[in-house]
């Protein structure tokens, strides 16, 4: 009798045992989910605000590295120092209009234009390679604008753009900066050689 009872009474308690077992796994892993979800949560807003703090950090290397190779002023340039960039500006937009074309410019003149070369060109070294002559004002052949040429020794010439050079030392004002309008009489492309004129490619001056 025992061994038939027996059976009985487990049969009897399982539904229940296991309902609480059940119920119980099942607010173990509801805890679970919910730890797992709240961790992921936390995890992603960890992530976010690091990626934030990164980019800005890199936003502000990049600014300052823009404010060191655009200083505000002073700046000395040759034998003179300017306040600003309008300064410098108002100085070399002077002497180009002022100087005789295709006439080589003074030692004095030839000093502040090769600084200002060395200074604000992107690719001063490429473009003084080899011996500098002379600096001349031109009209350019394409612009039918006047500006500054660079005298080689095998007399070939090379425009660049004065405003782009004075942009790069101290920034100028926005509407003031190289765009591709009727003002770009003040500011040759620049980086475009040309022969002198005269026979074989010598220059008359």
């Amino acid at each position: 009798m025992t061994e038939t009872a027996a059976p009985e009474v487990i049969e009897n308690a399982e539904p229940a045992e296991v309902s609480a077992v059940d119920s119980a796994m099942k607010d173990e892993s509801n805890q679970k989910r919910t730890r797992d979800e709240d961790e992921k949560g936390v995890s992603k807003k960890q992530k976010k605000k690091k990626k934030q703090k990164v980019e800005a950090e890199e936003k502000k290397k990049v600014v300052e590295a823009e404010e060191k190779k655009k200083p505000s002023g002073p700046v000395k340039l040759g034998h003179k120092t300017f306040a600003s960039s309008l300064e410098l500006f108002d100085y070399f937009n002077t002497f180009l209009h002022a100087w005789r074309p295709n006439l080589n410019v003074n030692k004095y003149e030839h000093t502040m234009l090769l600084e200002l070369l060395m200074k604000g060109h992107p690719e001063a070294e490429k473009k003084i390679s080899g011996e500098t002559c002379a600096f001349q004002v031109r009209r350019h052949p394409t612009w039918k604008s006047k500006c500054f040429f660079l005298i080689k020794e095998d007399d070939s010439a090379d425009d660049f753009s004065f405003r782009k050079c004075v942009d790069n030392i101290l920034p100028l004002p926005e509407a003031m900066q190289v765009k591709h309008d009727a003002n770009t009489a003040l500011a040759c492309p620049g980086g475009r050689k040309h022969r002198g004129g005269g026979k074989k490619g010598k220059s008359k001056h």
